[in-house]
């Protein structure tokens, strides 16, 4: 048995030839339990957060702030079930004042996004004449720049009350950085993890995302600060064993796409209907956002067709009842607790694929 918790704090975690895991090289062992139905395990969280003296209560899975995922019609399903939707950055200002009540009701489920820069900035300052919001999200690729530690903290100096996410990182020396010098009180983990994400193609760049969230987990929690895990998630027992590394929120993309909420008309094709998905760093998205490629960079993403899903509220159902039941198989009544009560074993596969339908 491997319990990587511990791997974290050992000289083995940082030797060279380390050998880092992603979700797909572990399983979760099984333990005795004294749960009797999944019916018995709570997953909504109470947080406090380090910077802010706001707090949130939900069930921390969060529907991803890209074009085709953080969407107003995607919140207005999931916030119903107690989860979360990170609007993505170029949502319309008509949008959120004609959802201005529904949205000031549900500040727990939603995070404004925005990027880097002055024209940034005053659009976030903008928004918050329109409705009140509790949590902010600082959104780039790179997390490792010293600019966004600096605009990190002239948000708080804005909003020094509000919630603020920050990242992407995959390590704990800038996971520390973030929260000791941006003021962050959540940083988002994951590097080229996500399904339509090629910069681990395009650059060599990345940390496979299990890995990720331990090491940035552990440096989160002494400072009393929060991570999401951002990226990698291909099924419900990702998002449980995500949370088992310590991620206090699970951020989905991919998983959610393909739905009516997502928008874009249906593609049919040879009797199969699909609808798109693509990154926000791929060809796609730069056009439709910024009217191309710069010649100095390359797309970092791809444009996929996910096969049509119908209602998104089946999918959120199928992940909720899956984590249920990790929790039942590891004697945990509640989700907050789960990272105590998880040993992840090295696997070479993770089912039986020999017959496909």
């Amino acid at each position: 048995m491997l319990n990587l918790k511990t791997f974290c704090i050992t000289d083995f975690f940082i030797k060279m030839n380390d050998i880092k895991l992603d979700f797909a090289d572990v399983l979760i062992k099984p333990r005795h339990t004294l749960l009797k139905s999944r019916k018995e395990v709570n997953l909504s969280r109470e947080f406090e957060f380090k910077h802010s003296e706001m707090e949130l209560s939900n069930i921390p899975i969060i529907a991803a702030n890209m074009d085709t995922v953080g969407t107003m019609d995607m919140f207005k399903s999931l916030y119903k079930h107690n989860i979360m939707t990170f609007f993505h950055k170029f949502l319309s200002e008509d949008e959120f004042v004609e959802n201005k009540d529904l949205l000031e009701e549900n500040q727990d489920h939603f995070a404004v996004t925005i990027g880097l820069g002055e024209p940034e900035l005053n659009r976030l300052l903008h928004l918050s004449t329109l409705f009140s919001f509790k949590v902010i999200c600082i959104d780039i690729a790179n997390g490792y720049m010293d600019s966004l530690v600096d605009f990190c903290c002239r948000v708080r100096e804005l909003f020094p009350d509000n919630i603020i996410v920050a990242g992407n990182v995959v390590c704990a020396e800038m996971t520390r950085k973030l929260i000791l010098e941006g003021e962050v009180d959540v940083v988002k983990v994951g590097i080229g993890g996500g399904s339509a994400c090629t910069t681990r193609i395009k650059t060599g760049v990345g940390m496979p995302q299990l890995s990720a969230v331990l090491e940035c987990a552990e440096a989160a929690h002494e400072l009393g600060a929060h991570v999401i895990s951002d990226g990698g998630i291909t099924c419900p027992g990702d998002v449980a064993k995500a949370f088992g590394a310590g991620a206090d929120f699970v951020m989905i993309g991919g998983q959610f796409a393909g739905h009516d909420q997502n928008p874009g008309e249906l593609i049919e094709e040879d009797g199969q209907k699909y609808k798109l998905f693509y990154g926000m760093s791929s060809s796609h998205a730069m056009h439709k956002n910024y009217n191309g490629v710069e010649r100095y960079r390359t797309s970092e993403g791809r444009c996929l067709r996910i096969k049509y899903k119908g209602d998104v509220n089946e999918t959120v159902l199928d992940f909720l009842g899956g984590l249920r039941s990790t929790c039942t198989y590891v004697d945990c009544k509640e989700l907050e607790e789960i990272s105590d009560f998880v040993d992840f074993v090295r696997v070479g596969h993770q089912f039986n694929s020999s017959l496909t339908v």
